[in-house]
């Protein structure tokens, strides 16, 4: 039967952003959180394998009085001058038999890595996650280009896992390591590995916050319907998607009666989750009498940019018996294209219904509508 170890859970954040510019990477902030934080949550959720405090050992002169409402004490280190006299600080400030050391530049270590590296690890031997390294290797010397064989290699990662005080007497020994696996081998001691992580890259420059950023990003489609119907009568225009349609009837309406684009506006609203161009234009409200329907697109447009969502493509079909409109097609869709990507069909009724009969027209837009989300 196998013995809970207790764990201290170091965050290495002691760093002064040199290749960010002189930001502190591990202070700011992804999807809300800053950067050490979503390893100090991951250390929460190993309660109960083990982990029993964190030490959060930052630079020196910082001062960082942290909220923090969780099972798990947190306790601010300051750190020292480099690396190594960071990570001493912060295993002399620690208080259990054996620590883990974890960048807090990496913000996507998942539970279950940590978990294989707590069963790694014992009185004798280290445990660090490594992958293989998949890109092709040179080396350059002097001005001179050579190859590398890559066979064999492998990155190393953190959370590195070792018992406490053979680590102090590692890393005091040898502080100018790159990293505590190195001070450990050094000191003549066996280090374990178990595989790491893609997602478990580090932040280092401003490019890597700009993935990890888009990493917490999702973008979620929705898709709306649109429809509409307006009668045809005499001594009214015939406006259709903006463009002048020649023809003796036109569409009733309180304002121009746009078929095309009412159908296309109410689909956007709809995508968006928002009410139709009824509730939010009202025939009573006289400010709208005659009103041009593609200046009401400009304001649904407007409002849907405002809530976040990008129209992507909308697909029109509109009904109509009466004037001939392929003419027109062309003409409509870059008066709409002006807005987003747009199609548009013409169909006949056959005379089956009023819009056959040359009564009316109608129109159906189906509309696709994009937004990102923070997750």
């Amino acid at each position: 039967m196998n013995l809970i170890k207790n764990f201290s859970f170091v965050i290495a954040a002691g760093g002064h952003g040199l290749r960010m510019g002189g930001s502190k990477k591990q202070f700011m902030k992804l999807s809300g959180r800053e950067l050490w934080r979503w390893s100090a949550e991951n250390a929460q959720s190993l309660y109960g394998f083990g982990v029993r405090e964190i030490l959060l050992v930052i630079p020196e002169n910082e001062s960082l009085d942290p909220e923090w409402h969780y099972d798990i004490p947190l306790r601010v280190v300051n750190g020292g001058s480099e690396r190594a006299l960071s990570v001493l600080n912060g295993l002399n400030a620690a208080s259990f038999d054996y620590v883990m050391v974890h960048d807090a530049a990496r913000p996507f270590a998942t539970p279950e890595l940590f978990r294989r590296l707590i069963d790694a690890v014992n009185d004798e031997a280290g445990a660090v996650p490594v992958l293989p390294v998949s890109d092709a290797l040179k080396k350059i010397e002097n001005g001179e280009v050579s190859h590398v064989e890559r066979n064999g290699l492998y990155i190393t990662q953190t959370p590195q896992v070792f018992p406490r005080l053979k680590l102090i007497e590692a890393v005091s020994k040898f502080p100018s390591a790159k990293d505590e696996a190195e001070a450990w081998l050094k000191s003549g001691h066996e280090l374990r590995s178990v595989e790491g992580e893609r997602m478990n890259f580090k932040v280092t420059v401003n490019d890597d916050m700009t993935i990890a950023r888009a990493l917490m990003e999702k973008q979620i489609t929705r898709t709306g319907l649109g429809w509409d119907i307006h009668r045809l009568v005499p001594e009214r225009r015939l406006i259709l998607g903006g463009v002048k349609i020649e023809s003796p009837l036109g569409l009733l309406g309180h304002s121009d009666a746009d078929v095309l684009t009412h159908a296309v506006m109410d689909s956007i609203l709809g995508g968006a989750g928002l009410p139709d161009i009824g509730t939010i234009f009202p025939a009573s409200d006289e400010r709208f009498k005659g009103a041009d329907s593609v200046e009401l697109l400009r304001e649904v447009m407007r409002l849907v940019n405002s809530e976040g969502w990008n129209v992507e493509f909308v697909d029109a079909v509109l009904t109509a018996q009466v004037p001939r409109l392929n003419k027109y097609r062309d003409e409509i869709i870059r008066s709409m294209a002006r807005f987003f990507p747009f199609n548009l069909k013409f169909k006949s009724a056959e005379n089956l219904d009023d819009s056959g009969k040359g009564l009316c027209m109608t129109c159906r837009a189906v509309s696709t509508l994009g937004k990102v989300i923070k997750l």
